[in-house]
């Protein structure tokens, strides 16, 4: 089966409005691309199925600038409405990218006037004018003109390449180490890639004041709580087992192998683990097996001296 990969992006005015209300305009992001794919896989004109899709936000530019965008797993097909076969989707073909484009837009400034309207954004700086309706809609039209970059990569060469996309880039943060190049009290030289260069070599390397790069690297520090790796569609709710066996069964894929962790006995600590928050000794304060809730009794605590 094939997998693919569609990243969606917000323009740099809706990109500025998210610097100081992350967690609505980023929750927005999600469900707009998330409608999007659904609604569009599901017409009869395009795919006729309900598919499932694993979303994971990026907030971050190669030079560490604000850039949200929803980096998008979809698999080959989606089951029929009435659940009995799986369609799949033409081979190395997706769905209509402008069409995803323009119902991506329309659904997320949409979101941004709910959100507006229900006094949930928040304005400071030069952008504290946007508190007043007036001023806001006209701040968002240009981008409701604008085309806004929905792109749709070659698809994923099977699970393997997958699970190894995943693996990389689904807990990265905004920049590692290996792009440091050097570091001290008053600048930081990291590498980036500049896009523009349309050929040769893209690779340079950038130079910030200490503070400046601190600025940047906190743009992309998420809300507490706030998950950036999101289930859509087939692969979300309480149904997702259920429908993944039927999947599975259409498909006449084998079954996963049982994990034996279920049936495995517990063992023990032996006390001489240390705590991985302090280092210092622990103590069993309670053993549970799976599926068990632990007592609601406190632990003991430390006697004062």
């Amino acid at each position: 089966m094939e997998y693919f990969h569609v990243v969606f992006t917000v323009p740099a005015e809706d990109a500025r409005i998210a610097c100081w209300n992350k967690r609505a305009v980023y929750g927005l992001l999600f469900h707009a691309s998330a409608e999007t794919v659904t609604t569009i896989a599901v017409d009869p004109r395009h795919l006729g199925a309900r598919v499932g899709m694993t979303s994971v936000l990026h907030t971050w530019g190669s030079a560490l600038t604000h850039r949200p965008h929803i980096h998008m797993i979809v698999p080959g097909g989606g089951l029929s409405p009435d659940g009995s076969r799986w369609i799949a989707f033409r081979p190395g073909f997706f769905l209509p990218v402008r069409v995803l484009s323009r119902l991506f837009r329309r659904l997320f400034l949409e979101g941004l006037a709910t959100l507006h309207k229900a006094g949930e954004l928040r304005f400071f700086g030069d952008l504290a004018g946007l508190a007043d309706p007036a001023a806001f809609s006209a701040y968002l039209a240009p981008p409701r003109t604008a085309e806004w970059v929905v792109y749709a990569k070659p698809p994923f060469g099977g699970t393997e390449a997958v699970l190894a996309y995943l693996s990389r880039y689904t807990h990265r943060v905004a920049i590692s180490n290996h792009r440091l190049v050097s570091a001290d009290a008053d600048t930081v030289a990291f590498r980036w890639k500049d896009y523009r260069i349309k050929s040769g070599d893209r690779m340079k390397v950038m130079r910030l004041t200490t503070a400046e790069f601190i600025r940047r690297f906190l743009l992309h520090v998420l809300p507490d709580g706030f998950h950036r790796i999101r289930h859509y569609g087939l692969l979300a709710g309480a149904r997702r087992k259920a429908t993944i066996a039927r999947v599975r069964e259409l498909l006449g894929a084998a079954p996963p192998e049982r994990e034996t962790q279920e049936t495995a006995e517990i063992v023990p600590l032996t006390l001489r683990e240390p705590c991985p928050c302090c280092g210092g000794p622990m103590r069993i304060v309670e053993i549970f097996r799976r599926g068990q809730k632990p007592s609601s009794r406190a632990p003991p605590r430390e006697q004062a001296a």
